[in-house]
């Protein structure tokens, strides 16, 4: 079990709180605050319980990798660069604090964007009930380094701002950081916030004890980037639905024609094995037997019907077909719980978006008829927004690579230092 804020006391207490405000930001103005208002609530309950100073740090990008690659894009254009506004634009962490503000409705003091060290003095010089924002803290290399003993520079350092540590910054649980996991070592009492006790109470039971039938639905691009996941949830799976592009490489192993389709060549081995391991365990694999193609990957392409496994040579398949659908609506009837992990076609282009529209419309369906529904990866929640649906699952996850490594079975560090 994890411990979390309802289970110490926070009154008088000076809080250090990790949260996920990773948005997407232009020229300084938040773009998306799903990851901002999902903390609202933890940030509220530790306010109202008469904490002393409520400090909040986060990353906002990575400044260094992300300047590098845009200095790049813009000298291979032929444009000029400007660092420091690219910087100010998109990684100081300013305009969201003053963003948090206006949701709050109560101020946020920014510690400053010189650095997130000394800042105990200003933080302890503040009225009870204050709320602080650090700079970014990935401006610091140690935040992000390999060696303990570099994180652990920044760790200690952020260590002296409070008194109890609370992550609620699931989307980096999986990140050995030294905000997100090193900072507990230094930290008398480290407990999880809302946010990431929602996470864990929904995505731990699907590997460890789901209401069964269980059916995955996992999609995506490359079977390479989703192996663990696979091999993690046939334990528990009466079905796996594996669609996007992953699906052509396993019905290149079943002997069938996939034309122009994306296929891992160096992955068919481990699809076979996947496929065996499958039918060993008792669960149901569900590949697309009809497909929507087109001549070439385009968001003007001409969608084709195929009403066959076989796609022919000229296409190549970007969607599943009305045949596939009506499988996974039979499947998905039965299931107590679904989890939903990459998209089943290429949603982004709006002619080859049907399949994982009628994908959303099920699942929120067996939602609304008791079954446990988890949508965790970035595309797929992408696409529940897109569609209007997120709000008719059972959860959401606000972690990609977080919400991954769970489901494949790992422990993550950010979560492991809240266990009582």
């Amino acid at each position: 079990m994890i411990k979390t804020v309802k289970d110490v006391d926070l009154k008088g207490k000076r809080i250090i709180m990790r949260v996920d405000f990773n948005v997407p930001m232009k020229e300084g103005v938040v773009q998306d605050d799903t990851r901002i208002m999902a903390a609202i609530p933890t940030i509220q309950y530790i306010l109202e319980q008469g904490a002393k100073t409520l400090t909040l740090m986060s990353h906002l990008g990575d400044p260094s990798k992300d300047t590098k690659a845009a200095k790049e894009k813009a000298a291979k254009a032929g444009k000029s660069f400007d660092e420091a506004a690219y910087i100010q634009g998109k990684h100081r962490i300013a305009p969201v604090a003053a963003y948090l503000e206006k949701k709050l409705g109560r101020p946020v003091l920014f510690a400053g964007e010189d650095s997130c060290y000394g800042k105990k003095g200003f933080i302890d010089a503040q009225p009870p009930g204050s709320v602080i924002m650090l700079e970014n803290t990935r401006f610091h290399k140690e935040e992000t380094a390999k060696e303990g003993a570099e994180r652990d520079k920044l760790a200690k350092e952020l260590a002296t701002y409070g008194d109890i540590f609370v992550n609620d910054a699931f989307g980096t649980a999986h990140r050995d950081h030294a905000s997100t996991a090193s900072i507990a070592k230094f930290v008398p009492v480290s407990v999880a916030g809302f946010l990431m006790e929602k996470e864990v109470a929904y995505l731990e039971p699907i590997v460890t004890n789901p209401q069964k039938p269980l059916v995955a639905i996992i999609g995506g691009a490359k079977v390479s980037s989703k192996i663990a996941v696979l091999e993690s949830l046939l334990k528990n799976a009466a079905a796996l639905v594996i669609g996007g592009g992953m699906a052509y490489t396993f019905l290149k192993v079943q002997g069938h024609k996939v034309g122009k389709s994306l296929v891992e060549e160096d992955q068919l081995d481990t699809a076979k094995r996947i496929l065996e391991t499958a039918q060993k365990l008792g669960a149901e694999i569900l590949l697309p037997l009809d497909h929507l193609g087109a001549e070439a990957f385009d968001a003007a392409a001409k969608p084709v019907a195929v009403d066959s496994i076989d796609i022919p040579d000229n296409l190549l398949g970007l969607d599943v077909g009305p045949k596939t659908l009506a499988q996974y609506q039979k499947v998905l009837a039965k299931a107590k719980t679904i989890v939903w992990n990459g998209p089943v076609g290429v949603f982004e282009f709006a002619a080859f978006a049907q399949g994982t529209e009628a994908v959303a419309k099920l699942v929120a369906e067996a939602t609304g008829k008791g079954a446990v529904t988890v949508v965790g990866g970035g595309d797929s929640v992408a696409a529940v927004n897109q569609f209007g649906l997120a709000s008719q699952m059972s959860h959401v996850s606000t972690g990609g690579g977080a919400s991954l490594e769970l489901l494949e079975g790992k422990k993550l560090p950010g979560i492991e230092v809240t266990r009582g």
